[in-house]
């Protein structure tokens, strides 16, 4: 009946009224977007949703009640939890760069691989440890903010020159963000968490390259020291013993051209408004 009525009330005030709040909630979504808070709030949100369908429809009073107090205090409790999160989500909208998050173009992104391939080739025949991570949709501010800043172009002489063992910068990881820029070398990662590892045996730059494989969705090339083996994590895993043309290939798939993406209408409008951002990025530069 309540759904009867709804129809029935609905008017050209209603619509607008629904499309502000959902472009309301549109907007908070992008402003979470790439931060580790955003699973976290759609976990909470997908079993708060769960729990009141169950409650409504089984008519469980007890339930209700419960969930009725659990929402105010959640009321109080998320700007209190999350409160790094929307610190920076409030920066971004202050710089206005909360919609369109401009990403390397493939182009770049096929010179980045080569680069990289490049790179780890050298060092794992000379035994250089490196740890390499290749930013895609998750921010990963927090750990370039603990780093050098560089802002270099990717280039596997400057890869080189960074993990070179008698260099200030070798000892931590450098990070190309969403750009295809080197945005800090000696930047600091999360260790893993995980009992289950590959190796008893691996060392601290595997388990850093495991660690923001788990809690971001970059990717992480790392160079053994030891060994010179190379190798390359991503979703909490990683393929070890890899030649370079299987790092190459893997690098393709999971770094290359976002297929998925410029495969459907909207992509594709993203994707040219992505370019003219970069393009009126350019022009500003230049003198």
């Amino acid at each position: 009946m309540e759904l009867i009525w709804a129809f029935d009330n609905l008017d050209l005030r209603a619509l607008v009224d629904i499309f502000i709040v959902a472009l309301f909630f549109f907007g908070v979504s992008f402003l979470f977007r790439g931060t580790q808070a955003l699973a976290l709030l759609r976990g909470t949100l997908v079993a708060i949703v769960g729990l009141i369908l169950l409650s409504s429809l089984l008519q469980l009073q007890a339930l209700g009640w419960v969930l009725s107090n659990l929402i105010t205090v959640l009321a109080v409790a998320i700007p209190v939890i999350f409160q790094p999160e929307l610190r920076r989500a409030l920066e971004r909208l202050g710089r206005g760069n909360f919609v369109f998050n401009p990403q390397a173009p493939d182009s770049m992104r096929a010179t980045i691989i080569e680069e990289v391939c490049q790179a780890a080739e050298k060092l794992a025949e000379r035994r250089h440890g490196a740890l390499i991570v290749l930013q895609r949709n998750h921010s990963l501010q927090d750990y370039i903010r603990t780093g050098i800043p560089l802002q270099s172009e990717v280039n596997a002489q400057i890869l080189l020159t960074i993990f070179w063992p008698k260099t200030e910068l070798h000892d931590g990881a450098a990070i190309i963000d969403h750009h295809g820029r080197i945005a800090s070398a000696a930047s600091v990662l999360p260790l893993t968490a995980s009992r289950n590892l590959p190796s008893r045996k691996m060392g601290t730059r595997h388990r850093a390259a495991l660690g923001i494989s788990e809690v971001t969705d970059a990717l992480c090339v790392v160079v053994s020291e030891e060994t010179g083996k190379v190798a390359i994590t991503n979703g909490g895993r990683m393929v070890s013993r890899l030649d370079i043309d299987r790092l190459r290939t893997i690098l393709n798939a999971f770094y290359g051209a976002e297929r998925e993406r410029a495969d459907t209408p909207i992509g594709r409008v993203i994707e040219r408004t992505q370019g003219m951002i970069r393009r009126l990025q350019e022009r500003v530069r230049q003198p």
